[in-house]
Parts: structure tokens; sequence; C-alpha cells
């Protein structure tokens, strides 16, 4: 086996509260736009706060045979689609022997959730007595990115990765790994969350996580870094990269959007939900180890950027302490200001846009941030994107209860 590949990545499939197609996302990322708005469901109104980052995603429109989703909870659905466009846009074919060299590394936070609550709902309060017949299917973690692995009947690793917020990061960290040592060269990297459910919304109401309305405009509810910032906006999506060797890449004539060139995970252990400085700069620390970089080479990061009072001001210190004076030169940016917090499929999404970041040679902007808090004091790209020179390195982050924290490292190939 080879070690110490290089990696590419060569594609993107996704769903999102900004859009469905890349290009489409591309442009509300850069131009700034909201993706939150009022939550449209059955049990809004018994919510504190009405405020959401929903898809527009029904799989009707989106798969030509009912036999293709219906068997999938909508986590399963959307990271089908995410994944099947992926491939599509890096105009990558899979022969048989490609399929045997190929993975399927997927995230996310909570599975199948709506069917779980369905199940409940059809049992409990229906009074039923029986299920749907794929109830046990919909409601596996593993169903998405086995159903992933089935579609493109592919034989390499088919894993699925649930480490909360930073799942997908984690999904595709080990994908890097993978394709670096020679196990594979190809991987469908990514994941998925679809947690709005009643349940769901109601157990994070309770940690007092939440943001609160904007009373002027409520696509302005998520502000990151902001003074006034009072919490996190939920999110549902899905993101797939598409990842490859290299060399194979560069023989099929494939467009690199980037490289990635770094990885590192670490354990912030001083609480199951409270963040630590210490654990997110070992974090970060971790994936600069494994690039062999100066931390003077990044220019940017996405970052976890929760809009949480404390995680704001945690990822702020870690990131001084890592970079020391540089992080005084740094762009940083929390695009879940737009897109709001996807939860398991959050640091696949976050990766998408920093891969564009790179190759578009463009920083992506924190929205609703007017009103600067004193101690979040970086460049934050408030309000408007902003085109640089030449972006070479940048660093995504994501951080998660539990407390596995993973951040990437991409380089430009342009």
């Amino acid at each position: 086996m080879a070690n110490n590949r290089r990696v590419v990545i060569t594609g993107f499939g996704l769903v999102s509260p900004l859009g469905n197609t890349i290009e489409d996302f591309s442009q509300n990322v850069f131009a700034g736009k909201s993706g939150l708005k009022p939550f449209v469901g059955e049990f809004a109104d018994k919510l504190k706060c009405k405020v959401a980052a929903q898809a527009d995603f029904d799989p009707v429109n989106y798969f030509s045979q009912k036999s293709d989703y219906s068997i999938l909870d909508r986590n399963g659905q959307m990271a089908l689609h995410a994944s099947i466009e992926a491939v599509k846009h890096a105009h990558l074919t899979l022969d048989d022997q490609a399929k045997k060299q190929t993975g399927v590394y997927i995230g996310t936070g909570m599975g199948g959730i709506l069917s779980v609550e369905d199940g409940y709902q059809t049992l409990y309060l229906q009074g039923e007595n029986r299920l749907k017949p794929y109830t046990v299917l919909m409601c596996m973690y593993n169903s998405a990115a086995s159903a992933i692995a089935t579609h493109f009947q592919v034989s390499g690793p088919n894993l699925t990765f649930s480490t909360a917020c930073s799942s997908s990061a984690v999904a595709i960290g080990q994908a890097y790994k993978d394709i670096m040592l020679g196990n594979i060269d190809t991987a469908l990297a990514g994941g998925t969350d679809a947690i709005l459910a009643y349940a769901s919304i109601k157990s994070w109401e309770a940690i007092r996580t939440l943001a609160d309305e904007d009373a002027n405009d409520i696509s302005a509810s998520c502000k990151p870094f902001s003074a006034d910032r009072s919490g996190l906006v939920i999110g549902e999506g899905a993101a797939t990269l598409v990842l490859e060797e290299y060399e194979q890449a560069k023989a099929r004539g494939a467009t690199i959007y980037a490289e990635i060139v770094g990885y590192g995970a670490a354990n912030d252990f001083k609480h199951i939900a409270v963040p630590s400085v210490e654990g997110q700069a070992a974090t970060m620390a971790a994936a600069m180890k494994n690039s062999g970089l100066k931390t003077t080479d990044i220019q940017y990061i996405n970052a976890h950027g929760t809009g949480t009072k404390f995680n704001d001001e945690t990822e702020t210190n870690a990131i001084k302490q890592i970079f020391g004076d540089h992080a005084y030169q740094l762009a940083v940016s929390s695009t879940k200001s737009m897109h709001g917090h996807l939860m398991g499929a959050a640091g696949a999404l976050e990766a998408v846009i920093t891969t564009l970041a790179v190759y578009n040679n463009q920083l992506p902007p924190t929205i609703n941030l007017k009103n600067a808090d004193p101690k979040c004091d970086l460049d934050y790209v408030p309000n408007v994107s902003r085109k640089v020179e030449r972006l070479e390195y940048a660093m995504s982050n994501s951080f998660a209860f539990g407390g596995t924290g993973a951040s990437l490292i991409f380089k430009k190939m342009n």
C-alpha cells in the first residue's frame, strides 16, 4: 500500500436551506443570503422559537420512482440525493474495478429521528398495533450510508460516524486518511441530518441553546460573534464531497476544487456539553500537526460559530491560543448565520463552503454581525463577503456535544 498519497476534492452535492444545487448554494452563500425562515410544521404553534433553517426538499421532485426513496427516512433521502448530485458534479464514472476502490463515509447526529418519532406517535398516540414494514431500516443510523453504497454498488468501506455536530467532519477526515494510506482511491464523504421533529426541537429548547427570534427580521435570528447573539438556529440538510487520489483525478481530467492537506480530531473532556478553550485548541493543533504547515500559512477559518454565548467566545480564544498574534491576521467567519446549524451535516456543508472559498478566492461572510462583542475581537468578515488575491490555505472547524472536535485543512490547487 502507498502511504501519504494526495487527496483532492472533485465534486459536491447537497440539500440545504440555501439551495439544492451547488450553483444556487454558492451564489447565496457568497451573497450573504439568509436561509432562516419561520418554521413550517404542524406543531409550529407549540414552539417557543419559531425560526428554523428548513430545506426545500420533497423527494417526489428528485427521484423518478417512489421505490428509490420510500424505505428511507428524510435524512437518508437527502443524503442519497446529495451523493447522486456529487457524482454527477464530479463527472465520475465508476466501473467494476473503481467500485471496489470506492468507499462511503457518512456522518449523522441523530439518524432517522423523524421515523423514530413517527413510530412512537403511531403506537402510543394513535393506538395502532403495528408499524411500517421498513421502520427499522428507516431508523438505523447507517441507513443513509448504506443507501448510497447500494445505489452505486460500491464494495469499499461503508461507514457511518455519529459524533454529534462534528459527525460529517469526522467522516470526511476518515475518508481522507483511507485514501491517503492507499486503502481506497475514491470516497463519497459527508453527512446528513433531518432533526426538525417535535421532540427533537423541544429537547433543544430545554437546554436553552436556541436563538430568540429577531423582533425586526426573523431571518436575522442567528448572530454569531455578535454581542446580542442568543443561540443557534436548527437546520436540516445533507452534503457529500467526492474525494479522490490526486493522480487518478488528474489522469481523468477532473476539475480539482481543493486538496485536503490536514485533518485532526481531539476530545474535549472537560464537560459533555460545555466546550473548553483547551479542547478546541487541541483539535486545531492536531490538524496543524497532520498538515505540517506553519500557523502563519492559514489565511481563513470557517468557524464552528454556533451563535451561542459560550461557544463563540470559547472558539475565539482557542484560535488565539493556537495562532497567537497571527490570529489577528486571519479571516474567520461563521456561515451558520446563513444556513443554520445542520448538526451532523454541518461539517460537510461547511467543508463545501471552505473548498469553494479556496477555489474562488472569496471569503464567505458572517451576516447579522452589527453589534460587536468586545470579547470576540477577530476579523469575522462581517455582513459582506470579501474577495482576496489568493486564498492558499483554509481551515474548517467542527465541535460537538460529547467532546469530539474535528478540523480539516484545505489547500488551493488552481
